[in-house]
């Protein structure tokens, strides 16, 4: 199985080679490895900022505890997730069914009452931790579809996300940054390539009932 294979090969790139760069050819696949990602209703109630722009991302690393991959990487991925219009989501979101599957929207609405439903019983704390977490199951495909290509990752929590949310003006846009992946090609000098992945064993991570 190759998937377990290329698993086996990622790790979290702590230093990226500036000079490799992402084809457009790759960043197309990863952005629909993205977009294929399994989420909550199938609202995807986020957005994700690929950033290139060398004197933007100049400005991240500042506020992402000054790591070198936020500049040295090909692409800089930030998944933000929506922070307000929720319901207006979920209209779309059945606009977007009835369009793809060509029915008609009163034989979905029903679907979208529900959803809102569930949305009201929440608060808005927990609106807002269900909705950062959708951000982390999108991102669980950028990795795997970045195993796959050879092409390499590192997921980061490590920055300030009110700042990010300044800098990219997302606040007034009812988004807020969640988590943010560097994605490129490893340096030579990225020691941590070379240690061996450590993870618990299957004996001690399952059980089964």
């Amino acid at each position: 199985m190759n998937l377990i294979d290329n698993l086996k090969w990622r790790y979290a790139t702590k230093v990226f080679d500036p000079n490799k760069q992402v084809s457009e050819e790759d960043l197309e696949k990863l952005k629909e490895a993205v977009r294929l990602s399994v989420s909550s209703y199938g609202l995807q109630l986020y957005q994700v900022l690929i950033i290139e722009n060398p004197e933007v991302r100049q400005t991240l690393k500042k506020v992402s505890w000054d790591q070198s991959q936020i500049t040295d990487a090909s692409h800089l991925f930030v998944f933000c997730n929506f922070t307000r219009n929720y319901k207006r989501g979920v209209d779309d979101y059945i606009k977007l069914i009835s369009k793809t599957q060509e029915i008609d929207s009163s034989k979905v609405m029903p679907y979208g009452e529900t959803i809102k439903t569930q949305l009201d019983s929440q608060s808005t704390e927990q609106k807002l931790v269900w909705a950062e977490k959708q951000t982390y199951l999108a991102l669980a495909n950028l990795l795997t579809a970045c195993a796959e290509l050879k092409i390499d990752a590192c997921p980061m929590e490590g920055f300030d996300s009110n700042e990010y949310n300044r800098i990219l003006g997302l606040t007034e846009q009812g988004l807020n940054a969640a988590i943010i992946a560097p994605v490129g090609y490893r340096s030579e000098k990225d020691q941590t390539q070379f240690r061996k992945k450590v993870r618990k064993s299957s004996q001690a991570l399952f059980q089964t009932i």
